[in-house]
C-alpha cells in the first residue's frame, strides 16, 4: 500500500483553552474533564486541589489504568458499557483509549456488541445520550432542538428511526445507540469534533411487540407512524437543520429500505445528507472493486454484476457501482444497468415478479432473456444465474448464510480468470461463504473480500492470502469529514466517487495482486484523512463548496480541522466556554 501521512501531529493550532467551568461542574464535563491529568496550577485554578488526589497523570497513564479495568470485565457487552461510562466523564481519554486498540474495541463500541446494547436499551438505560425527537412531541420539536444545542455549532447530525438496526430490525428508542456509535465512529476515525456532533433518536414508535409490552420500555410506547403523518414529521426535522445549521451533514442510519431511499432521494438536492447503509457500503465496495479490476486490469464496464441481495446494501452498491460505470467509462446510464442482475428471496429480479420495489425497476430483467428457465413457472436462483450471466463479479448482502455454495462458486470461477468474490452479511455467521473455502474451490484464483474480519487463507503456493475488511468505516468517516470540511452544500455521487477512487489507489493489492484489495482496518484514520481530501478537493471542483479555497490549499485545511484526543491546557475565564 502506498505510504500514509502520520495524523498523529494534526493537532489544532491553539491548545489554550479559556473554560468558565469551575470544581465539579468542570469534572461532570466529559468534554473539558481531564480527571488525575489536571496540572497542579489547572487544579488551583479551577478549584480542583482538594477534589483530586495529589499525583498528576499523563493520559498515558490513564489509558493504561483504563485498559486494564477494561480487562477485568469478562465480556463484550460489559466491556461495551464500561466505554460507554467512560465516555460520559471524559472524551479525551475515551478517544485517547480507543484510538490506541482501534482493531480491538471498535467491535465492542460498534457492530457487533453495539447490537446487543440496543436490543436491551431500555434495561441498561443509566443517562441520555443525545437528542430524543418524539412524534408525540412533535409541535415542540424546534425548542428541543435550539434547547440541546444552545451555544454550538454542528458539523454532523446522525439520525435514526431504528426500523433496521444492525439486523437485528426494529429497536424503537434503543436506536440512539446507532446514531451515537456512528457519531463516535466519525470522531474515531474521521476527526469530527465531538462537541460538533450530534445523534438523534426520531422516535415514531415500534412495532416490536417485545419492547410495546415491556414496562420497562423508555421510549414511546406506539405502533409506527406511517404514511404523511411519518412524511410531515421527517421533513420538520429536515427543515429545522437547514434552518439553524446549513453548513452540516445530515446522515441518515438503519431506516428501513422504502424510507431509507424515500428521504434520499427526497433531500440530497436540498442539503448535504448521507444513507451510509445505501452510499458508505455501496463506496467501500466501489473501492474494493476498483482495487480488483486494478489487478485484473480491465475497466468496470467490462464487468458483469450478480448482487445476491436487493435491499438497502445491495442497491446501493449496484447503484454507486452504475453511477462510477457512467462517471469513469462514459457509458449510458441505461447500458451501464444492464450490466447488473439482482436476486432476492423471490429469485432473479425480472419483469414478470409482482411487486417489484419502485427504487429496483431500473435493474429488472426481461423476461424473454430468461424464457428458457422460467418456462416452468418457477424461480430463477443463483446457480441459474451464475450459469447463465458467467459473472466476473459476485457480490452477497443477502445474510443468507452459505448461499455462495462450492457448486456457485466453480461455475463462476470456470466463467473467468480471477472472480471477485465479496460476500459481505455481517455478522461472520451470515456469511454467503466462508473466504477460506472459496479460495480452495478457486485453487487461489479469487479476489475476495468480507463485510466481517476473517483470518488469512492459505494460497496453492503456500502463502497467506490476507481476506480484504470491506468495512464502510474505511470510507463514511472521511466521505463527511470531507463534505464537513469543505462545507458542501449537497454529497454528490462524484464526490463519493473520488473519495472511493482515492481508496482504491491505497490498495495493496495494486503493489501486490495476491494481497489484500483493502487497507488494514488498522490504518483507518490515516485512510479516512485522504478519503477527505480527496472529497473536499472535488466538492471545491463541481462548485458545490461553502468555502472559498483552491484545491491545493485543503490538505492543509484538513490537517488543521482534525479533532484529536489530546488534553489541551486550560485557563480560567468566566466569560468563557462550558
Amino acid at each position: 500500500m502506498p505510504d500514509l501521512p502520520d495524523t498523529s501531529d494534526m493537532l489544532p493550532k491553539s491548545q489554550i483553552f479559556r473554560v468558565a467551568l469551575r470544581g465539579d461542574a468542570i469534572l461532570t464535563s466529559p468534554r473539558w474533564n481531564k480527571g488525575t491529568a489536571f496540572t497542579t496550577a489547572e487544579r488551583k485554578a479551577f478549584g480542583l486541589t482538594g477534589r483530586l488526589p495529589h499525583r498528576v497523570n499523563t493520559l498515558d497513564e490513564q489509558c493504561q489504568r483504563a485498559y486494564d479495568q477494561l480487562q477485568s470485565h469478562e465480556n463484550a457487552i460489559r466491556k461495551n458499557s464500561f466505554l460507554q461510562s467512560m465516555k460520559d466523564q471524559n472524551w479525551v481519554l475515551y478517544y485517547s483509549l480507543i484510538s490506541r486498540h482501534l482493531r480491538e474495541l471498535v467491535p465492542i463500541i460498534y457492530t457487533p456488541t453495539e447490537a446487543e446494547a440496543i436490543s436491551n436499551y431500555s434495561h441498561l438505560f443509566r443517562r441520555s445520550e443525545g437528542l430524543y425527537l418524539t412524534f408525540s412531541d412533535k409541535d415542540t420539536m424546534e425548542e428541543q432542538l435550539l434547547e440541546q444545542t444552545q451555544g454550538r455549532e454542528m458539523d454532523l447530525i446522525v439520525c435514526s428511526d431504528a426500523e433496521a438496526i444492525l439486523g437485528i430490525g426494529d429497536q424503537g428508542v434503543g436506536g440512539i445507540g446507532i446514531s451515537s456509535a456512528k457519531s463516535v465512529i466519525y470522531t474515531l476515525i474521521g476527526g469530527t469534533d465531538p462537541h460538533r456532533s450530534l445523534p438523534v433518536m426520531l422516535d415514531v414508535g415500534t412495532n416490536n411487540e417485545e419492547l410495546l409490552n415491556d414496562p420497562l420500555y423508555v421510549g414511546w410506547p406506539h405502533k409506527r407512524v406511517r404514511g404523511k403523518e411519518y412524511d410531515d414529521f421527517m421533513d420538520q426535522f429536515v427543515q429545522l437543520i437547514r434552518k439553524h445549521f446549513p453548513n452540516s451533514l445530515l446522515h441518515f442510519e438503519d431506516f428501513g429500505v422504502t424510507n431509507a431511499h424515500k428521504l434520499l432521494q427526497r433531500y440530497r438536492d436540498e442539503h448535504s445528507v448521507f444513507n451510509d447503509d445505501i452510499q458508505g457500503t455501496g463506496a467501500v465496495t466501489l473501492a474494493c472493486t476498483m482495487a480488483a479490476i486494478g489487478v485484473t486490469k480491465t475497466k468496470l464496464c467490462d464487468q458483469r454484476f450478480v448482487i445476491y441481495g436487493a435491499g438497502s446494501a445491495g442497491l446501493g452498491i449496484a447503484e454507486q457501482l452504475r453511477d462510477a460505470m457512467v462517471s469513469t467509462d462514459n457509458v449510458s446510464e441505461e447500458e451501464a444497468n444492464s450490466k447488473f442482475w439482482l436476486i432476492d428471496k423471490h429469485g432473479l429480479i425480472r419483469q414478470s415478479l409482482a411487486d417489484v420495489r419502485e427504487d429496483l425497476k431500473k435493474f429488472v430483467r426481461s423476461d424473454e432473456e430468461w424464457k428458457d428457465f422460467a418456462g416452468n413457472g418457477k424461480e430463477i436462483g443463483l446457480l441459474d444465474v451464475v450459469k447463465h450471466v458467467k459473472p466476473t463479479v459476485l457480490i452477497g448482502c443477502s445474510t443468507h448464510g452459505g448461499a455462495f455454495t462450492k457448486e456457485v462458486v466453480q461455475a463462476m470461477a470456470e466463467g473467468c480468470e480471477r472472480p471477485i468474490i465479496f460476500p459481505l452479511s455481517n455478522p461472520s455467521k451470515l456469511v454467503e461463504v466462508d473466504p477460506k473455502d472459496a479460495n480452495d474451490w478457486t485453487k487461489g484464483k479469487a479476489l475476495l473480500a468480507t463485510g466481517s474480519p476473517f483470518p488469512p487463507a492459505k494460497m496453492p503456493n503456500g502463502k497467506d492470502y490476507v481476506i480484504a475488511e470491506c468495512n464502510n468505516a474505511l470510507i463514511y468517516p472521511g466521505l463527511g469529514f470531507g463534505s464537513m470540511l469543505s462545507q458542501s452544500r449537497k454529497m454528490t455521487d462524484t464526490m463519493i466517487i473520488a473519495g472511493a477512487r482515492r481508496l482504491a489507489a491505497l490498495s495493496p493489492a495494486l503493489e501486490d495482486p495476491d494481497a489484500s484489495l483493502l487497507p488494514d482496518f488498522g490504518d483507518a484514520p490515516e485512510v479516512n484523512f485522504e478519503v477527505a481530501v480527496a472529497v473536499a478537493e472535488q466538492a471545491i471542483e463541481e462548485g458545490v463548496a461553502g468555502v472559498k479555497w483552491k484545491k491545493e490549499e485543503v490538505r492543509e485545511r484538513a490537517r488543521e480541522k482534525i479533532w484529536k484526543p489530546v488534553y489541551g491546557k486550560y485557563e480560567y475565564d468566566e466569560h468563557g466556554a462550558n
